[in-house]
């Protein structure tokens, strides 16, 4: 078997994810956690989602959005952008067996080639998130 591949592309590593439970459908408005001079954001889309006919998409920590602004810089608004989900208010459980949940769903813009478009995260950032996006590890100050 040929070793795993850890490339970073605007999919983030693509190696093993674990299983999350989705709890973010589109239309959702979380928070903006870095300062890009967004504050809200909703998610038009989530990105390389898979599902049967006539199902919401849902998102989970991790995963690349497509969001449009709705509070914040007037030339950030009404334009769709690209961001990732570091935090979720639904508990989700870890393979060693501990529980994880944060007090806000919030995410992070990003350019469509992976790249971070704020140059600081505000508040914690989930090790799932963490792990599948190097760029966004390097920049957050705690991961959990």
């Amino acid at each position: 078997m040929p070793g795993k591949s850890r490339a970073v592309s605007a999919k983030g590593v693509l190696e093993y994810k674990p299983h999350i439970p989705r709890c973010l459908p589109t239309g959702s408005v979380i928070n903006c956690a870095d300062n890009t001079g967004a504050r809200r954001l909703r998610i038009v889309q989530v990105l390389g989602y898979k599902s049967r006919l006539r199902r919401v998409p849902q998102a989970c920590v991790g995963d690349m959005l497509s969001v449009s602004v709705q509070e914040g810089k007037p030339e950030l608004r009404k334009q769709v952008l690209g961001a990732v989900l570091i935090r979720q208010k639904k508990a989700y459980s870890r393979p060693d067996g501990t529980k994880i949940q944060f007090e806000d769903n919030a995410a992070v813009m990003m350019t469509p080639e992976g790249e971070l478009s704020g140059s600081e995260i505000k508040g914690s950032v989930a090790r799932e998130a963490a792990e599948r996006w190097p760029r966004i590890a390097s920049m957050s100050k705690i991961i959990i």
